[in-house]
């Protein structure tokens, strides 16, 4: 199967089984989805969610959080991976934020890169989810979902991923197709126990085919 068309089996078998995708983890505006990314790696959506109520309770702009100390900080996060470095990198985000952006989560992913803690893939979830733009964020589940399925070969990073993925899903789906990879990452095609018989996408999977071949 050439690779054009397994793009088109899988965006369409997405668009008809899950039409509204969005991130799992629960924010009410820019600045609070900022937060629970910077909290989210190498951390479960789960336990974010657990973790931010408390924390926007008593912060709840930028402003307050660049004035807390990162002790403080870190008392409200402390169940989460990382929470020290996440601590400081929370901090530093909220002081340049109020300090550079006039307390405006920027939209331009070069800018939102500058942010202590804000990476590329983190760039792009606030580019995607926020502002709608073109933005594929790369986590574990998509690297490798979309490596499974077929959709890349021979990526070596997150940003060769979002470099094939780009090329070859239609622009305006791409902040949707982010969500569709995690979500199927996360429920379905698991990393170690994917749930091959019940998934939509097996017939035009290349790992399940692979699969089917050695049975052979």
């Amino acid at each position: 199967m050439r690779k054009e068309q397994r793009f088109q089996k899988v965006i369409d078998y997405f668009l008809e089984a899950m039409p509204v995708a969005e991130t799992e983890l629960h924010h009410r505006d820019p600045y609070e989805l900022l937060v629970a990314v910077i909290l989210s790696a190498q951390c479960t959506d789960k336990r974010v969610n657990q973790i931010t109520p408390p924390l926007f309770a008593t912060y709840p702009t930028a402003e307050q959080l660049a004035e807390a100390s990162v002790e403080n900080i870190f008392e409200y996060i402390k169940s989460c991976s990382y929470p020290n470095n996440k601590a400081k990198h929370l901090s530093g985000m909220a002081k340049m934020l109020v300090a550079d952006f006039n307390s405006e989560v920027p939209a331009d992913i070069t800018e939102l890169q500058k942010l202590p803690g804000v990476g590329r893939k983190t760039a792009n979830v606030i580019a995607s989810v926020i502002y709608n733009k073109p933005a594929m964020a790369v986590d574990t589940h998509v690297f490798r979902v979309a490596a499974r399925i077929g959709l890349t070969f021979n990526a070596k990073t997150p940003l060769e991923t979002e470099k094939q993925l780009v090329k070859h899903i239609p622009e305006e789906l791409i902040p949707r197709a982010h969500h569709w990879l995690i979500l199927h990452g996360r429920y379905v095609c698991l990393a170690r126990t994917p749930k091959c018989k019940p998934c939509g996408l097996k017939d035009f999977c290349k790992h399940y085919g692979k699969l089917q071949k050695l049975k052979k």
